[in-house]
């Protein structure tokens, strides 16, 4: 008998900071599994921090550390260089805050996924990867990493025990290589919510992707697809992800609840 396709939709969220607004997280939260929290270096606030986790709550979405850069002024995408002990520490006081919020609320933290550039640069830097993945054990052994498929942070998580959620991009153009196109170039941002849902399917069912060049790249097997919380229309992509999943017949569940 064959086993029904699983996968989680994730969602950066969290990411007000003071009297300034980022995302909609109200709006979207019901149409996502699991949400990625921002910590307070590259955006987020204790309040906007506690306020997300009980909207997670309510709505049963897992819960996740998104930690980054100390860069406020540059939304965490931008490189930085840090010595790797500068890294564990800074990565340890972002889970450990959320960690926090999430036991005061009576939940556990599911998962760390890094944001933006610390992301990016993990991805290919195991010196780096190594350091965040030191400072989630330091945490909790338990805790998923998320991460893209054959990606040092990947391959260096599973070496180090942690469960791996491979991770994909429905709103994201991919070069052939299978890293994201920089967002500083053109149509690196897929808005379209009849696109997002089309490439969403085939990351699901046959672990591929269209680069920009219009070449195939081979993603291999997904657990979760993230869909960006401060694109403009971010909730009808979400919602019309979600659905056409379940509609494709395909479980939409946290990624803690199958990996």
């Amino acid at each position: 008998m064959l086993m029904k396709l699983k996968i989680d939709i994730n969602c950066d969220l969290g990411e007000s900071f003071g009297h300034f607004k980022v995302g909609q997280d109200m709006e979207i939260m019901p149409h996502i599994t699991s949400a990625n929290v921002a910590c307070g270096f590259h955006a987020g606030d204790p309040v906007t921090m506690a306020h997300t986790i009980e909207l997670a709550k309510r709505f049963e979405v897992a819960v996740g550390a998104h930690p980054g850069f100390p860069d406020l002024m540059g939304f965490g995408r931008r490189a930085i260089s840090l010595k790797p002990e500068e890294t564990k520490n800074y990565v340890v006081y972002q889970i450990g805050a959320l960690q926090g919020f999430a036991r005061a609320s009576h939940i556990r933290l599911q998962h760390v996924k890094p944001h933006g550039a610390l992301y990016d640069m993990a991805t290919k830097d195991e010196t780096l990867s190594k350091a965040i993945l030191e400072a989630a054990r330091r945490v909790d052994r338990e805790l998923i990493i998320f991460a893209p498929p054959r990606s040092m942070t990947a391959k260096t998580a599973s070496k180090m025990g942690f469960r791996v959620a491979l991770e994909a991009f429905a709103d994201r153009a991919y070069n052939i290589d299978g890293t994201l196109v920089s967002r500083s170039e053109l149509k690196a941002v897929i808005d379209n919510p009849k696109l997002v849902v089309q490439r969403a399917l085939r990351m699901v069912k046959e672990g591929t992707v269209s680069a920009v060049n219009g070449e195939t790249v081979d993603l291999g097997e997904l657990h979760t697809i993230c869909v960006h919380g401060d694109t403009p229309n971010a909730v009808e992509l979400a919602k019309t992800l979600k659905s056409k999943l379940l509609a494709a017949h395909i479980d939409v569940q946290p990624v803690g609840s199958f990996l």
